[in-house]
């Protein structure tokens, strides 16, 4: 059974939420004024933040009968009947105030006004899937994606490790980058269940617009990405530019396999696409702090 639970969180993704925070870290360390409490709090609040929507988009699909049994993706616990459908209802609303514990230990680093943000992120973690209008059945994921795994989690982790807004062009644009790469995780997984989804009627950008166009943007995506970090990118040292380098060099090749892959054989791709964003961010935070120690 744990196992079942384990495969629920969805793991391959998590590297998603954990990315956006070591960038806030990176920028903190930029700014040199990283907080290490502050720092690990916003970490498990994001992890404990997607596992609550993972559950989430669990339970609504299949009470919306938005998944079948056999899908070519991850094994849906509920669905396929290894995990009741009240037992993940519960889970989900416990990883909510699991993380509703943990932002309100963040309040004693960014004050009461955290609150009404926090609120946002964990209806934004159900509004993914359900509510009048599930955001991810009307084309809104992307969107939400780069906001919530990119420049919510950047912006926050760097403002309640510093203190303060200062360089926001350059941590703005960074947080919009990794929001761009995090989306690119949600590409995937929406270009191998097209089929499936629009059978269902539910409406993603890849039943919108098609897998050609989808991975067309997958590919753009991580380039803009690491071109939109200008801004970053020249107050760090010349060599610091090996890391989006090093960046792009996986991600033409994850992409050239993204295009001639199908059903279950893009799962390690979806993978690897967060695995990816997961390194681009260990190799930028460790860049800016060795930056800072050498310079």
């Amino acid at each position: 059974m744990l196992k079942k639970w384990i495969e629920a969180m969805r793991l391959r993704t998590l590297p998603v939420s954990i990315a956006g925070v070591l960038a806030g870290w990176g920028c903190a360390i930029w700014q040199g004024k990283f907080s290490i409490i502050p720092a690990l709090l916003c970490l498990f609040f994001a992890i404990a933040a997607q596992i609550a929507s993972n559950f989430g988009n669990e339970y609504y699909d299949f009470k919306n009968g938005m998944d079948r049994k056999g899908r070519e993706g991850f094994r849906r616990g509920v669905t396929e009947g290894d995990i009741t459908p009240q037992a993940m209802k519960s889970a989900t609303f416990a990883m909510l105030a699991l993380a509703a514990v943990t932002g309100c230990l963040l309040i004693y680093y960014g004050g009461w006004w955290l609150i009404p943000v926090g609120i946002c992120i964990l209806l934004a973690a159900l509004a993914y899937s359900t509510g009048p209008y599930p955001l991810s059945h009307h084309g809104l994921g992307d969107i939400t994606v780069v906001i919530f795994f990119g420049v919510i989690p950047v912006t926050f982790t760097y403002y309640l490790q510093t203190g303060g807004w200062e360089r926001m062009p350059q941590v703005l644009t960074t947080s919009a980058a990794i929001g761009m790469l995090a989306a690119n995780v949600l590409i995937v997984n929406n270009y191998r269940d097209m089929d499936d989804d629009k059978a269902v009627g539910k409406h993603t950008t890849a039943v919108i617009f098609g897998r050609k166009v989808m991975g067309n943007i997958y590919l753009i995506s991580g380039i803009s990405a690491m071109i939109l970090m200008t801004p970053l990118w020249i107050h760090l040292p010349f060599w610091s530019l090996l890391v989006p380098a090093i960046y792009l060099a996986l991600h033409i090749a994850t992409w050239r396999k993204l295009t001639v892959s199908e059903g279950s054989a893009l799962n390690p791709i979806l993978g690897r696409t967060a695995i990816n964003l997961l390194f681009f961010s260990l190799m930028l935070t460790a860049s800016i702090a060795v930056s800072e120690v050498l310079f």
